[in-house]
């Protein structure tokens, strides 16, 4: 099966071809129309962002998606699930607030915002899926009520994951805390004692409490449950994980999760990826490094490993930028993200989603 992706790039001359009139376009012609009929619930997926990241996708380009919808006359509302660890979308309460601050408000974007887990990360179904790491997952309640979706994916790097596509907005998007947890499940954190300094950040950033500081840092180990908050603050790289061992299991979960979070909507789901300020980081972390590569574009399709395969061979066939956390693998067609984690291999949960049924990795690309 080979699916097809759109993309228009960032380039424009004149105001009939803006951003928001491209975004608005890319949805007509992936089919958002035969996806949404009258009165469908239909929840516009995002992130956020932390309260301190100022990369997330610009509300005025979630506007145009929802317009998009009510032109269809179907009922958006603007959506995510609360987070695993302590922050700023901990809870439900937060988490709104925290959009709010990033300008997603009603004034703004023109459609309610709704935490699909309710306020404590409590609201969510379990899902049967024909999985070879789970059988059931933990899905967000309002995720598997809405009757139509649309997934909008900032795609950017991951210390975990290698990259943060429209499979990782599923998979950890659409759970609830305990099924992130699930995801997780087996990733631990190990400490270089040779390389730790005993500064005890990692400590402050520890969202359970695993980590406390002799003469260097220690992991309970009964108690961590991987999130990697450790990893992307220590400053002498000291925290690593078993990449071999654990990060291909995390990634063909999270695959499974995506899977899950999209039962029962065959026909009803929509992704749109943004390829501007392809930053280094998740935007789970409070804060915004230099871009890795220069914006590309837009991309629109109904199949979300394809859309992340197509962001994966733009972003590879890009320069890298020399004033970024890229330290190597700067020439076109060289692994970006694996530039800046050089230890995983991000690729392999569009390989995993190919094979479990999620979509197809093999796309045709047409530019609109």
């Amino acid at each position: 099966m080979v699916s097809t992706v759109y993309l228009a790039r960032m380039r424009v001359r004149n105001p009939d071809e803006n951003n928001c009139v491209k975004i608005s376009k890319l949805c007509e012609v992936a089919g958002l129309s035969r996806m949404i009929e009258e009165g469908d619930l239909t929840a516009i997926k995002l992130h956020f962002g932390e309260l301190g990241n100022d990369t997330y996708i610009k509300p005025v380009f979630v506007r145009q998606v929802v317009d998009a919808v009510k032109k269809l006359s179907g009922k958006p509302f603007l959506t995510d699930t609360n987070t695993m660890y302590i922050g700023s979308r901990h809870n439900a309460a937060d988490h709104i607030t925290t959009a709010i601050r990033h300008g997603f408000a009603y004034a703004v974007v023109d459609a309610p915002v709704l935490i699909a887990d309710g306020l404590s990360g409590n609201s969510y179904g379990d899902v049967d899926i024909p999985g070879k790491h789970f059988k059931s997952v933990r899905i967000a309640r309002d995720i598997l009520d809405a009757q139509a979706m649309v997934v909008l994916t900032h795609v950017k790097g991951h210390a975990l994951a290698g990259f943060g596509g429209a499979i990782k907005n599923l998979a950890m998007g659409c759970a609830s805390p305990l099924g992130k947890r699930d995801q997780h499940q087996g990733m631990q954190a190990e400490v270089n004692e040779s390389e730790c300094i005993g500064c005890g950040y990692c400590v402050t950033q520890c969202p359970f409490g695993a980590i406390h500081i002799g003469k260097k840092a220690v992991v309970d180990k009964s108690i961590c449950y991987g999130c990697s908050a450790c990893l992307q603050v220590c400053p002498e790289q000291a925290i690593s994980f078993n990449w071999e061992r654990d990060v291909p299991r995390f990634l063909e979960r999270m695959a499974e999760y995506a899977l899950g979070a999209v039962a029962g909507k065959s026909g009803k789901v929509l992704y749109v990826s943004f390829l501007t300020n392809i930053t280094p980081d998740c935007d789970c972390v409070p804060w915004s490094d230099s871009p890795i590569v220069p914006d590309i574009g837009f991309l629109a399709s109904d199949d979300p490993v394809a859309i992340d395969a197509a962001a994966i061979d733009l972003i590879n066939n890009e320069h890298g930028l020399e004033c970024s956390s890229l330290h190597c693998h700067h020439q076109p067609g060289e692994n970006k993200f694996k530039g800046v984690w050089e230890q995983v291999e991000g690729y392999h949960q569009i390989d995993y989603g190919h094979e479990i049924g999620l979509g197809s990795r093999n796309y045709t690309l047409i530019e609109i």
